[in-house]
């Protein structure tokens, strides 16, 4: 399987299939595998990899959607700079539609508040050059994947002096999260199918603490079918023969020490900070906050006032990203809550669970390989 179109032939997929089901006659009790990646959370229910394992091999989706992770009160404060007449808010298209405690970025828009939609955080330096008068804030949501590039474009407004260039951290950290998860007597976890995309920032290295720590199997996969179900095979195999290890079965893009231009690029702008997850709760050193020399940068020293955060009602979105619920167990989900009118946040991107179980898993009609 040396070329792309190898990981999503058929033959290909149904071969491992058939190894994960001659693997897991030799497990002696269920496991649950958890992928923590939104992007593997979509590959799986698009081609309905869970109806292909075997009984005693299930696999939970995580925290790994960083619009559906961002707590309730980033939005708000969010939505109150937004409000400002000095301010024009740039965003990833997802964040608009995320609920607030009042409404949502999409939902100021409509009133009249300046919030545009970005593809970069690079997209955003034209509008403040061209616009002096304004504080152009970008709301800089995501994981170590992203955060680099956030980087770079806060180091372009220094170059070229745009000071009205700001960001609003909301970046996150892989690691915390696992940690946390494993520590969390409502979460049963026995391997991670570990993220392709921040893996090739942070490096498989960087997940030894879950085998020298927690004794927990994992593996770095990519995102066509076979490479998950190569994970799949992978984890039952460490679980079967009690040998835990951290597997990079994506090697042809992730590398043990990951990229370390990337990395120096984020040290020179963040550094970890607590900082609060959607059902996970304040975690230590899972954010990634300015550092003091920039926080002329920094939005969130712009005094607005913000609500108390509220959740809507019924929502078990937190729930579904600890790995605890399935999106049907819900009461919102299809009924009060669909990808057109989303009450909760893993309903609006399409790396979040509700809205991939939505799309491709609500009457297990996704697309078998």
């Amino acid at each position: 399987m040396s070329t792309p179109d190898a990981f999503s032939d058929r033959a290909t997929v149904e071969a491992l299939v058939r190894r994960v089901h001659e693997r897991a006659s030799q497990l002696r009790r269920p496991v649950t595998f958890m992928e923590v990646c939104g992007t593997h959370t979509h590959a799986i229910a698009a081609a309905g990899l869970r109806r292909l394992l075997p009984p005693l091999v299930r696999l939970i989706s995580g925290p790994g959607c960083p619009v559906c992770v961002t707590p309730v009160d980033y939005l708000d404060r969010a939505e109150a700079i937004a409000a400002l007449p000095d301010v024009i808010v740039c965003t990833f298209g997802d964040l608009v539609r995320v609920p607030s405690s009042r409404g949502s970025l999409e939902r100021a828009r409509a009133r009249g508040c300046d919030v545009r939609v970005v593809y970069s955080p690079r997209d955003a330096l034209p509008i403040a050059r061209d616009h002096p008068s304004k504080r152009v804030v970008f709301l800089a949501v995501g994981f170590e994947t992203t955060v680099p590039t956030v980087a770079a474009a806060l180091a372009e407004a220094e170059s070229e002096r745009v000071s009205n260039f700001q960001i609003l951290p909301g970046g996150k950290r892989i690691e915390p999260p696992l940690r946390a998860l494993l520590t969390d007597r409502e979460v049963q976890i026995d391997g991670f199918l570990l993220p392709g995309h921040v893996s090739v920032i942070i490096g498989a290295n960087a997940y030894a603490f879950l085998v020298e720590e927690f004794g927990v199997p994992a593996a770095v996969v990519g995102f066509a079918p076979a490479d998950i179900l190569l994970g799949v095979v992978e984890l039952v195999r460490q679980v079967v023969d009690a040998t835990p290890r951290v597997a990079n079965l994506y090697a042809r893009v992730v590398r043990p020490a990951g990229n370390p231009h990337a990395q120096e690029l984020i040290a020179r702008f963040f550094e970890p900070v607590d900082t609060r997850w959607r059902g996970l709760g304040t975690i230590p050193a899972s954010g990634l906050g300015l550092r003091a020399a920039w926080a002329h940068r920094d939005a969130s020293s712009i005094a607005v006032a913000v609500p108390e955060p509220r959740e809507p009602q019924g929502c078990r979105c937190g729930e579904v990203l600890k790995g605890v619920v399935e999106p049907p167990e819900c009461p919102l989900f299809d009924r009060s809550c669909t990808p057109d009118a989303p009450l909760g946040a893993c309903m609006v991107s399409s790396e979040g669970t509700c809205a991939a179980w939505y799309r491709h898993e609500r009457f297990g009609t996704g697309a078998a390989a």
